[in-house]
């Protein structure tokens, strides 16, 4: 079905392609370019305990594009919230990149990563496909090739995909990339829920964020503009809601 959606949307690509290149200019021009944050690794929690081991990879969200450490981003602020959870010292390690696909990820990330097994991956994937105007199918493929990667790697570690990018909220996209560039998230997201439930240990939370759920789930409060760095990465409040509410997804669905 997602397949279908996706060429069925492509007859009329051709001609709003040329508005889309020219409105991707224009907000490329405008949002500023963003470091990636300082500090890949880090400890959270007290105590002599054996040490859990977090490894979280994937593009600029997981890369902590606005905000200046990790630390104070998504995969600092998951281990804290896991180390509380698991009444456990947790060591954390960030692989990741500022404009990687799928593919990338596989090809690049995944043969730096130790040798030894760690305790939990978690992976977060997505918006760059869509900009890249993905096909379903081949979002599939290179999510299947990065599970079987993994998994040659590590046969009985846990593999967690966050859940998809909010870009039909991204402050900086005009109305039309809302509309389809998160038409097309979403779809890559149904497919992502389809190939996962393939694999044992390996889950995806298929949660799609909207800033009305957080604040009625979370208790968060803000305006649009409070939740994004640059009209497009994560704010540093984004950071650490996003984080407390995979910790939960991991507490309930995952077994650590």
């Amino acid at each position: 079905m997602q397949n279908l959606q996706y060429f069925l949307a492509a007859l009329f690509a051709p001609l709003l392609l040329p508005i889309l290149y020219w409105q991707g200019k224009r907000i490329r021009s405008r949002v500023p370019k963003l470091p990636p944050a300082k500090g890949p690794r880090g400890k959270a929690g007290a105590g002599e305990q054996p040490h859990f081991q977090l490894i979280t990879m994937g593009e600029s969200t997981i890369a902590g594009l606005g905000v200046s450490t990790h630390e104070e981003g998504f995969s600092g602020t998951l281990a804290m919230h896991l180390a509380d959870q698991l009444k456990q010292p947790v060591k954390w390690q960030v692989l990741a990149r500022s404009g990687y696909t799928a593919a990338d990820v596989r090809k690049h990330l995944v043969p730096k990563l130790p040798s030894d097994a760690p305790d939990l991956i978690v992976i977060g994937l997505g918006g760059n496909n869509a900009f890249g105007l993905y096909p379903p199918w081949l979002w599939r493929r290179h999510i299947r090739q990065l599970i079987r990667d993994l998994r040659k790697r590590y046969a009985d570690t846990p593999i967690v995909f966050t859940d998809m990018p909010p870009v039909r909220s991204f402050p900086a996209f005009t109305p039309l990339m809302q509309f389809l560039i998160g038409n097309l998230v979403e779809m890559l997201g149904r497919t992502l829920a389809k190939e996962v439930a393939r694999h044992p240990g390996v889950y995806y939370y298929d949660h799609v964020i909207t800033f009305e759920d957080w604040s009625k789930r979370l208790g968060v409060s803000g305006q649009a503009a409070d939740f994004f760095s640059d009209g497009v990465h994560p704010s540093r409040l984004t950071y650490q809601v996003w984080a407390r509410d995979i910790a939960g997804f991991l507490t309930d669905r995952v077994p650590l």
